[in-house]
């Protein structure tokens, strides 16, 4: 087991930052908020909902409707305007990339995906701005290796070779070569820094690169939708950052939980969790808005969600996610 950082926390305020634009992504959003507002009352710090601005890049107006901007200005979050200039429909991930450049520079940060709930008090999390880290809640997505070809070690050296970063000082040495919890690899569900700009600069710099022109044992490898988090890796190395942070003894622990999708967040997410979005859902004020969007009208508000829970025994669960959402489509609950 890795040790954890021993460097003191960063005590300045924080802003948290998320993506909301139109669909799923803005009524999570008015979930997150009202989840921060109930659980995390001391939170002093800004709550900035970054929008995707109309451009070529969207088929479609991408900003959220106004009963959701209203939702979230209730709660005192601050909706921030950016423009693709990368990414867009095309590759949706690219949000969080783009966006942190529009957040305010030189301020420490923590970008949540908006499908995250918060279940404890995030403003008493040991943060360490200065040495970054993100989620640990992961599977060994990427990269996939092929017969004959590419190893981990070959694939992952290639990548810190090409920005000229320490390749061994990032690996896990008590886990086992050519398995894949040696390398540095995170969900990209949160991640936090000392300046958004810098950090949102050699994000972008480092996944475009490997997007246009990926180095060679690269060539049998998807980068879609895994481009985040192949990049965020090296953005994380780049800055004096690791696996080793306090922060994961609270964070996809007692403080937030990043449930991903109703239908999972029923079947394996802890009672507490569940206990939390539906409390925070229950005001008639936020009910009024969250009941445009379907999933959360069937699984909260008609009790699929109970459901889909009694499929599931929670000290029996599937192993594999893969699993868990075959037993839930099988029974017709699926919803996304």
């Amino acid at each position: 087991m890795a040790r954890k950082s021993t460097k003191k926390a960063n005590p300045k305020t924080f802003n948290i930052a998320l993506v909301g634009q139109a669909g799923r992504l803005g009524y999570e959003a008015v979930l997150f908020v009202a989840s921060l507002r109930a659980k995390s009352p001391g939170f002093k710090g800004r709550v900035l909902i970054a929008e995707p601005q109309p451009s070529a890049l969207w088929s479609r107006d991408p900003r959220m409707s106004r009963d959701v901007e209203d939702a979230l200005d209730a709660m005192g979050a601050e909706i921030i305007a950016f423009t693709n200039q990368h990414f867009g429909e095309a590759y949706p991930y690219g949000n969080k990339i783009e966006m942190l450049t529009a957040l305010p520079k030189g301020e420490p940060f923590v970008f949540f995906d908006s499908d995250t709930l918060v279940t404890g008090d995030l403003a008493a999390v040991p943060f360490d701005f200065d040495s970054p880290s993100a989620s640990l809640r992961r599977e060994g997505t990427w990269p996939q290796i092929e017969l004959y070809g590419p190893g981990y070690t070959e694939i992952w050296k290639s990548l810190y070779d090409r920005f000229d970063l320490d390749f061994e000082t990032s690996l896990d040495l008590s886990e086992p070569d050519e398995y894949w919890k040696r390398y540095l690899y995170f969900n990209a569900g949160f991640f936090f820094g000392a300046c958004p700009h810098a950090f949102g600069e050699r994000f972008l710099h480092y996944a475009l690169s490997i997007r246009d022109d990926p180095p060679a044992p690269l060539v049998c490898q998807s980068l879609d939708p895994w481009l985040d988090q192949v990049a965020l890796p090296l953005v994380i190395h780049c800055f004096g950052g690791g696996r080793d942070s306090a922060v994961h003894d609270h964070l996809d622990g007692d403080v937030t939980c990043h449930y991903r999708m109703f239908p999972l967040l029923y079947a394996r997410e802890s009672q507490a969790v569940i206990d939390t979005l539906e409390e925070v859902t229950a005001p008639n004020k936020i009910k009024k808005v969250l009941k445009g969007y379907e999933p959360i009208k069937r699984m909260v508000f008609q009790g699929r969600g109970a459901k889909v829970r009694a499929l599931f025994d929670q000290n029996d669960m599937p192993r594999r996610e893969q699993a868990i959402r075959n037993r839930i489509k099988s029974n017709g609950f699926w919803m996304r």
